[in-house]
């Protein structure tokens, strides 16, 4: 059994706090192919309740984080007008360590986000 495992975290840059009730889904990739695997809420800590990639389903691979921006910012009062600039927000990444814990965050804004491997 794998021990590694994938969390992540959204912060609201402009608000200065946690992302809450942001949905994210998480994709497997293989090829040009991709199979979603799950779909979680951010909690008022603007995390997951639970790993996202729990130990056990955590292997090396290439995967997919689409965080539903637009429906969080609509909610907070800061999406401005149509189209949003950002409404989904797809992040690829790369497992190659099935031993390691992957933390991928997003620091949001209305009009811009930034990513890194966390720990």
């Amino acid at each position: 059994m794998s021990k590694g495992y994938l969390t992540t975290h959204v912060l609201d840059t402009a608000r200065g706090a946690p992302a809450a009730g942001l949905r994210i889904a998480l994709y497997r990739i293989s090829g040009e192919s991709r199979m979603k695997l799950l779909e979680m809420t951010t909690n008022a800590d603007g995390r997951t309740d639970s790993p996202i990639l729990p130990q056990g389903r955590f292997e090396p691979g290439e995967y997919e984080l689409i965080f539903h921006a637009g429906a969080y910012l609509r909610a907070s009062g800061q999406a401005g007008a149509a189209p949003l600039f950002l409404d989904r927000i797809p992040i690829r990444f790369g497992i190659s360590d099935g031993a390691a814990h992957y933390h991928v965050p997003l620091l949001l804004s209305p009009y811009g986000y930034s990513t890194y491997r966390g720990s």
